[in-house]
């Protein structure tokens, strides 16, 4: 099932997968989403096993491993047949798969690039346990948008790890992991920086190869 947002003729389609721990229709999720078609994007949003299996049962089972999602995010780019180019990508461990996946897509012409909403470089309190081994030869084109202050890569740690030239990054100053930031210390709102993401978005897809 797909939760969609956006004209339903949109040039390009942008398929995003959820985070770790809360649904593709979270709070963050669909803030996003919204942004991205009040861009001009066709946006949709899936789920994956585990977590559309929360929404018929009482069970907590924690995520399986990013890698072993990676069949299922495949799946979801076929069910969805998108007709004109497609983004795929996804909040946190939903990018991080999508990244895995990316390279395969790519080649065979499925997809036009990559969008990661802040992406898990390494878990809380862990910098050495990074996630990032791919990221170093990956030649999809890539849209990485962190927050500075982002618990899972800040700006200064991400400054020092080797990733491919094909990944940009759009750092939205103070943002946390939603990419949230307080006002108080940034004067930015999270509805600021949800305009900056969809802007710098539609720029980034602007000038990707056709």
């Amino acid at each position: 099932m797909f939760l969609f947002d956006g004209p339903d003729d949109a040039r390009v389609t942008i398929l995003l997968a959820h985070g770790a721990g809360a649904p593709m229709d979270s709070a963050s999720m669909t803030a996003t989403a919204k942004a991205l078609a009040e861009a001009g994007f066709r946006v949709a949003r899936f789920e994956f096993g585990y977590m559309a299996a929360r929404r018929t049962s009482d069970s907590r089972k924690p995520p399986p491993r990013a890698e072993t999602l990676n069949p299922e995010y495949k799946a979801a780019v076929a069910e969805l047949g998108a007709k004109g180019p497609l983004i795929i990508g996804g909040k946190s461990m939903g990018g991080r798969v999508a990244s895995m996946v990316a390279d395969d897509l790519h080649a065979d012409g499925k997809i036009a690039g990559l969008l990661c909403l802040g992406y898990p470089f390494h878990q809380p309190g862990k910098p050495e346990q990074l996630r990032t081994k791919h990221l170093a030869g990956l030649k999809t084109p890539t849209l990485v948008c962190q927050g500075t202050r982002d618990e899972f890569g800040t700006r200064e740690e991400v400054s020092a790890y080797q990733l491919s030239d094909s990944i940009e990054i759009l750092w939205l100053e103070d943002g946390d992991h939603d990419l949230k930031p307080r006002k108080s210390i940034s004067g930015f709102s999270a509805a600021d920086h949800l305009k900056t993401l969809a802007d710098a978005v539609a720029a980034w897809v602007a000038r990707l190869p056709r």
